[in-house]
């Protein structure tokens, strides 16, 4: 088997080469940005001004739309649309599972004479009806309870999808049910960026600003596994689970560190152009692109943009790599830890606060210790994340995150905030009533003539630290790689919110009570630096010593998803989330209910695959390899001769397979638990089950190592990592 798939593997190399040679792809970013949206540009010219003014009204400051106006929209939408080849149109949205859906009509319209005309009004613009009870709603919806509404949301704009020959207009939508509860991701985080909002204008105003609006900004880093489609379809694991429950570790791994940057491959980059290309049709900025540490891995992040467009077209950018990739003979791989061993993929979200003048709250400026403002926002953020720093660690937690969390390459479960040393020195300087800094980046200095001097940032990087401050934006980097961005951002939205209004209210108090600003600021931020400075951490994370530090400083260690989940059910979370108005109790149980009911699932599929690779993949090898060793033993013992080593080797064996096989059973067995609540699932799971997957592997991965490789049923590491 080992030798058929690696030769389909380099089989289809060779013929992607020959293809690559005879058609070159010549992509122009510039030409295509955006060739495929309902563009603001697009909306100028085909809509008439009453309506265009109408429409930006309602996405700038949510006005409500009318219904003449959606028709008008809706017309020119459609007529735009065919004339790029569109025949249906789509309500995309995000339901609680995970990823997109969507459900395509078509405009076409049959008449009383036998005809047909093209047609797309402003209600079937506005709302669409899917059904609700099919998706995961914790028990919002019961099957007979069907009826669900799609909301158009014009602050993200339509776009085209293409797929074969066919053409899409694609339409962003929220979800809820009949009952008007949220049962997506993109309903509480316009909730979550409307709250901020409106606190962050208190604080603006207080400053003297005319601004009106706030939005929070993404620019999400996307990391991913990119491997041959031959070894991933050789591989169930990873075709159900998205990752390998069996796999020894290859001879070589990425200790020698010589994939970070490196060279990309040809194929690879081939796929990325590819890619990027399908993405600056549909208006998605993406700018970086490049090898990460592990073999086989890759990145490509965006540039910044609002928070709700960055989570859509986040979502589109995971659809785009996983369709893409099949093109070139590839499978990419989006799973937290798809291979043990190596570094495991996040997806870390560079998060900040903009005006409706675009400028960015988060920016420190030349003089950071003299920008009051900065300080404020950025002494709110401080003390959300220690406030909230449950809430925050529940909103990354998966069973697939659990393989990540804690390991060398990623930040480990417990919060905390990464300042840097200039930062850092003017906080402990405001908390001891002052706000000076002697620190500073400066020029640095290579000691080569030719080359020029370099200004250094004020504070290093530390690429252990979950919550980091890297310039003029905060990067959550325990965000996964497989997961949407919506729901830490609705937590971090909402932490911030919570915060903001905190500071607004101490501060109208002050300056109404006859303080100024200045002095408002100058006792304020003092006490609320004190009351949170132990979430900040400029440290090694990986190290035990800091475990045992933020134990005594009062954090969180909430090393597992079960762990970590009731944190969005505790009486203050619930008080929170009303509070805003961002989800009521209700809807906060549901999520609750539908990630604990994934995370069993989702173990329970993984324990269910490890027993069937088992008993149809390496049991028949074994036993098969097991039978060649013992007739070789036998036929050196009939021919007179003693095979000493054979026979130990046969007995290491015939032991190795045994275990194998006690092993496989005991973890059947764990799986059959039954009648208990999800709760008590989740924690049989993570004790009983979790463990009994690690011993299978454990005695698996060994015979993999003794195994001949064309009796070896499965793709090895050494060929799915570094065969490209």
């Amino acid at each position: 088997m080992g030798s058929r798939v690696l030769g389909e593997a380099i089989s289809s190399i060779r013929d992607w080469a020959v293809t690559e040679a005879k058609e070159p792809r010549i992509p122009r970013p510039a030409e295509a940005f955006g060739s495929l949206v309902f563009s603001d540009e697009v909306q100028q010219t085909r809509l008439p001004k009453p309506v265009y003014h109408a429409l930006r009204r309602t996405m700038t400051h949510g006005e409500p739309l009318d219904m003449s106006v959606a028709d008008a929209v809706a017309s020119a939408m459609k007529e735009w649309a065919v004339e790029h080849g569109a025949t249906h149109y789509t309500h995309w949205f995000q339901p609680l599972t995970g990823i997109t859906a969507e459900k395509h009509d078509s405009f076409l319209s049959p008449t009383s004479d036998g005809k047909a005309v093209l047609e797309f009004s402003g209600k079937e613009l506005v709302r669409g009806e899917p059904d609700a009870s099919s998706f995961p709603s914790g028990g919002m919806r019961s099957t007979f309870e069907a009826r669900g509404y799609t909301a158009w949301d014009p602050t993200s704009p339509p776009w085209l999808l293409r797929s074969g020959h066919e053409t899409t207009l694609v339409i962003p939508t929220a979800f809820v049910s009949w009952t008007g509860e949220a049962l997506d991701k993109k309903t509480p985080l316009l909730r979550s960026m409307e709250a901020l909002s409106k606190q962050a204008v208190r604080v603006l105003k207080l400053f003297g600003s005319t601004a009106e609006r706030v939005v929070t900004t993404c620019g999400p880093e996307q990391e991913y596994f990119l491997i041959d489609q031959y070894f991933y379809l050789s591989r169930p694991d990873l075709i159900n689970a998205g990752r390998t429950l069996f796999g020894a570790k290859p001879p070589k791994g990425q200790e020698l560190e010589d994939q970070y940057f490196g060279a990309i491959p040809d194929r690879v980059m081939a796929f990325m152009s590819e890619v990027e290309t399908e993405l600056y049709k549909v208006g998605v900025p993406v700018k970086t692109r490049h090898n990460e540490v592990a073999p086989s891995q890759y990145e490509i992040a965006p540039v910044f943009e609002n928070a709700n467009v960055a989570t859509d077209h986040q979502m589109m950018m995971m659809e785009t790599l996983k369709r893409s990739a099949p093109k070139f003979g590839l499978a990419c791989l989006l799973h937290e830890k798809p291979f043990a061993g190596v570094n495991g993929s996040g997806k870390h979200l560079n998060w900040s606060m903009s005006d409706d003048a675009g400028n960015n709250l988060l920016g420190p400026g030349a003089n950071t210790h003299d920008n009051i403002q900065f300080l404020v926002f950025c002494t709110a953020v401080i003390r959300a994340v220690n406030r909230w720093q449950g809430l925050l660690r529940a909103s990354i937690a998966s069973a697939g995150n659990d393989h990540r969390l804690g390991a060398n390459e990623a930040p480990p479960a417990i919060l905390s905030i990464f300042l840097g040393d200039m930062l850092t020195d003017i906080f402990e300087q405001i908390e001891k009533g002052g706000a000076k800094s002697t620190k500073d980046g400066g020029m640095l200095d290579t000691g080569v003539l030719v080359l020029p001097k370099l200004p250094r940032d004020a504070g290093d990087r530390n690429r252990t630290s979950p919550f980091a401050f890297t310039g003029n934006k905060f990067e959550f980097r325990a965000v996964s790689s497989n997961q949407s961005i919506g729901y830490p951002n609705i937590v971090l939205n909402l932490a911030v919110t919570e915060s903001i209004d905190y500071i607004a209210t101490e501060l109208e108090k002050a300056v109404k009570g006859g303080k100024t600003l200045d002095q408002a600021v100058a006792l304020l931020l003092p006490k609320v630096i004190k009351e949170n400075k132990q979430i900040i951490f400029n440290g090694n994370g990986y190290s035990k010593e800091w475990e045992k530090e933020a134990a005594k400083r009062g954090l969180l260690n909430l090393k597992n998803t079960v762990d970590a989940l009731p944190q969005l059910v505790t009486k203050d979370a619930i008080t929170l989330f009303e509070t805003y108005k961002i989800l009521n109790e209700r809807e906060l149980h549901a999520r609750y209910e539908i990630m604990v009911e994934t995370y069993n699932k989702t173990v329970n599929v993984e324990g269910q695959l490890m027993v069937l690779m088992a008993n149809r993949y390496i049991l028949p090898a074994a036993f098969e390899y097991q039978k060649d060793v013992a007739q070789s033993v036998a036929a050196v013992k009939s021919a007179g001769g003693k095979s000493v080593e054979g026979k130990k080797m046969l007995n290491g064996l015939t032991k190795l397979v045994d275990e194998f096989k006690r092993r496989t059973d005991k973890l059947a067995k764990t799986l059959e638990h039954e009648g208990a609540s999800a709760e008590k699932h989740a924690k049989h799971f993570r004790d009983v089950v979790v463990p009994a997957m690690s011993a299978l592997r454990e005695t698996g991965d060994q015979l993999e190592v003794v195994i001949p490789h064309e009796t070896w049923p499965l793709a090895t590491y050494r060929e799915m990592l570094f065969i490209k």
